[in-house]
């Protein structure tokens, strides 16, 4: 029986942190830990107008959970790829990451941007938030029972994150209006070969919970994976519920190498 995911609140220390996280990527190198990459931070001067306390969360507890696990390769790929990719490409594996590090994210998403998205709304609202955390904390999926001030402010950051990832767009007097969002090819391709090289056989790659972050079923994966083998980036066969991708490359590294060249 698997363990109950908790949630935290690291979201707090700076949402998406988009414009950070590429300022951090350019500065951190290997086998850099994130105490040595905050060193660094402060004494070049890079972020003068975050303070050293702020800057200190924002590496240690956004930036290292997010990117640098296990010994830094999401750092190592994000560091290689974010010359080569569109910014629209290099948000959404940021966004990719970011969820993975902070569950509340990811069941936000999952549980309420695409139920709302599906069903027709045109708005996600303070409301959503907030029942969606009473919800978790009923649940016991928080390490105590938040104060109402803080389930305020958590539903302020789970929001404020969808839009800085680009999934709400323009605020309204009760909250921020449903974007259409939609996985880009090269990023499915990044997807698709990191659960690979994790260990996963290819049906479980395609049925990986991963997906839906990009509101993704198991056939808009496959129908992906069709595109991707068009596009040269592995051969996809499939019969029934059963998948077999005939992968090129042998490590991660390999096909980042690959990817960055376009």
């Amino acid at each position: 029986m698997s363990a109950q995911v908790i949630y935290n609140t690291n979201l707090a220390m700076g949402l998406g942190l988009i414009d950070e996280t590429n300022v951090l990527l350019e500065l951190w190198a290997p086998p850099m830990e994130a105490r040595e990459l905050f060193n660094k931070v402060l004494e070049l001067g890079i972020l003068p107008n975050i303070s050293a306390y702020r800057l200190k969360n924002i590496v240690v507890r956004c930036f290292a959970p997010r990117f640098l696990y296990p010994e830094g390769p999401p750092a190592k790929y994000l560091k290689r790829l974010k010359i080569d990719l569109a910014s629209s490409e290099l948000t959404q594996l940021f966004f990719l990451y970011t969820c993975r590090a902070n569950p509340i994210l990811t069941d936000f998403i999952k549980n309420v941007y695409w139920e709302k998205y599906v069903a027709g709304s045109e708005l996600i609202t303070r409301d959503d938030a907030l029942q969606f955390i009473r919800r978790a904390i009923d649940d016991g999926k928080t390490p105590s029972r938040w104060a109402e001030g803080q389930i305020k402010r958590v539903g302020r950051y789970l929001i404020g994150c969808c839009a800085d990832f680009g999934l709400l767009s323009n605020r309204t007097s009760i909250g921020r209006r449903i974007a259409p969002f939609s996985i880009e090819p090269r990023v499915a391709a990044f997807l698709a070969h990191d659960l690979h090289f994790s260990g996963l056989g290819d049906n479980a790659v395609t049925s990986h919970s991963d997906w839906q972050l990009f509101g993704m079923t198991k056939s808009d994966v496959r129908d992906e994976f069709k595109r991707l083998s068009l596009r040269g980036h592995f051969i996809h066969q499939s019969a029934g519920d059963i998948t077999h991708i005939g992968w090129k490359h042998k490590r991660m590294e390999e096909f980042v190498d690959v990817l960055a060249e376009g």
